[in-house]
């Protein structure tokens, strides 16, 4: 499986959003591109870790929908 790619927009409920391959740090007053090499490298890790959380759970769910009715076994 490739790693998952994060999708331009804002980072879950951070101030920061990806925006044409920058990676952007907004307020209301504006927002400025974050350069920091460091920094960068962990928000795209970040992202890419939300990103793969986010398939997982789409697969899951898909899962689910998949699963027979009439199998209740597991229920509590």
């Amino acid at each position: 499986m490739s790693p998952a790619t994060p999708r331009p927009g804002r980072l879950g409920h951070s101030p920061v959003v990806l925006r044409d391959g920058q990676w952007r740090l907004v307020s209301g007053a504006g927002s400025i591109v974050a350069t920091d090499p460091t920094f960068t490298s962990m928000l795209d890790g970040f992202a890419q870790a939300m990103a793969a959380a986010d398939q997982a759970v789409a697969d899951l769910r898909a899962r689910q929908s998949e699963s027979p009715a009439s199998d209740s076994g597991g229920q509590r």
